[in-house]
């Protein structure tokens, strides 16, 4: 990464540039994983809070624009918007960015409401832009590994996944000294208001849906066990979700931030067991476990067969906290996909399913039929 007018390489003018809208804590976690790719210029960034604008802009030496507008009148054709800003304000911001005529990559959750994800995707459809949506671990080294074992039938064919996105207690962490790099205070606010399924299913969901395509019917339970946390706002911090594919097996989603941690998760297959034991980690082992009868008893090898990448996959960055991923992968790919004049592999079709998904996930529990649709993703070529 390159902060545009500081002496940006020329191997940063090859790929493209980004610029940033919203400053506060995910912003220093995007701009620490730009840092691994120089390729990539930041033009400019925007808060709509001065202070933490001018310090966030400080500490990493990037230039800022006042106002949105200012912002957008500053790119051309090709730039991307990360929309970073609160849940809240995703669809006012990403709509203000595709009326401008600019592509858009945006935090998690897309929008709050399926109405609005639609309203989206048909803007960005009818002007020809690109809109995709976090998180950009389903384009790390482990998820590819995985959807391209399951592609060859390593663990036979898939009948069952497992996928649990439990982050620890965590009402009883000090999240209030939890501090980004240049000094914003985690958003617990957000988090607890939005609730975890909302903030942290996209991690797994991702992954399935770029593993086999579009999922039809959701069949949900959820539950607010701990009412509370501050300013929670009555959104469930449990959920339990079996997903039903169109062309795939069923899963099993759970989230919450009550249980212990926990973020596993394992194909069951006709001949063993595929598992990624830290989706959080661009750069976690996918081991395969044989299933074997020992003693008139069927179970798995306690020895996983570790599957590796074929080459040299993508850039890690450090550790953040509980977490080890590349925040940046999914706008690189955005900007290689039009440097390449090629379709993006984030598809504007798989931004709409994941954000419809995930909304029936904390939805009222029961069963929701998904309208929407979206193919699966190609595998990464090092895969």
């Amino acid at each position: 990464m390159q902060a545009e007018g500081r002496g940006s390489s020329s191997r940063a003018a090859r790929l493209g540039r980004v610029a940033l809208v919203g400053c506060g804590f995910v912003a220093d976690l995007y701009m620490r994983s730009l840092a691994a790719h120089p390729e990539i210029a930041v033009i400019a960034a925007h808060d709509h809070d001065p202070a933490r604008l001018a310090k966030f802009a400080a500490h990493w030496g990037v230039a800022t624009d006042a106002t949105l507008a200012a912002l957008l009148a500053r790119l051309s054709p090709g730039d991307v918007v990360l929309n970073l800003t609160n849940p809240a304000a995703h669809y006012a911001v990403s709509r203000a960015c595709l009326e401008a005529g600019h592509h858009v990559w945006c935090e998690k959750p897309l929008t709050l409401d399926v109405a609005q994800a639609r309203a989206l995707y048909d803007l960005a459809e009818a002007q020809g832009l690109m809109l995709a949506s976090a998180p950009s671990s389903v384009l790390g080294e482990a998820a590819q590994v995985l959807i391209g074992a399951v592609r060859r039938g390593v663990a036979g064919t898939p009948r069952l996944i497992y996928a649990e996105m439990d982050d620890g207690f965590i009402p009883q962490a000090p999240y209030a000294k939890w501090q980004s790099e240049s000094g914003a205070a985690w958003p617990h606010a957000d988090e607890f208001a939005v609730g975890c399924t909302l903030e942290h299913a996209g991690y797994v969901l991702s992954w399935l849906i770029a593993m086999f395509g579009s999922v039809t019917r959701v069949v949900s339970a959820s539950a607010e066990v701990i009412p509370e946390k501050p300013g929670a706002a009555g959104a469930p911090d449990v959920s339990v979700t079996v997903l039903i594919f169109e062309n795939g097996p069923v899963a099993r989603l759970t989230c919450s931030i009550v249980a212990s941690h926990d973020h596993r998760l394992r194909v069951f297959g006709d001949e063993g067991v595929l598992q990624v034991r830290e989706v959080w980690d661009n750069a976690a082992a996918v081991r395969f476990y044989r299933r074997f009868t020992l003693r008139r008893r069927l179970i798995e090898h306690p020895i996983g067969q570790r599957i590796r990448a074929r080459g040299p996959s993508h850039p890690k960055v450090g550790r953040w906290g509980a977490a080890s991923m590349n925040f940046a992968l999914g706008p690189a790919e955005m900007l290689a996909a039009l440097a390449e004049g090629r379709a993006c592999r984030l598809t504007n079709a798989m931004a709409l399913h994941l954000t419809e998904v995930t909304l029936a996930l904390q939805g009222p529990s029961g069963v929701v039929e998904i309208e929407s649709r979206c193919a699966p993703m190609e595998v990464a070529a090092w895969v």
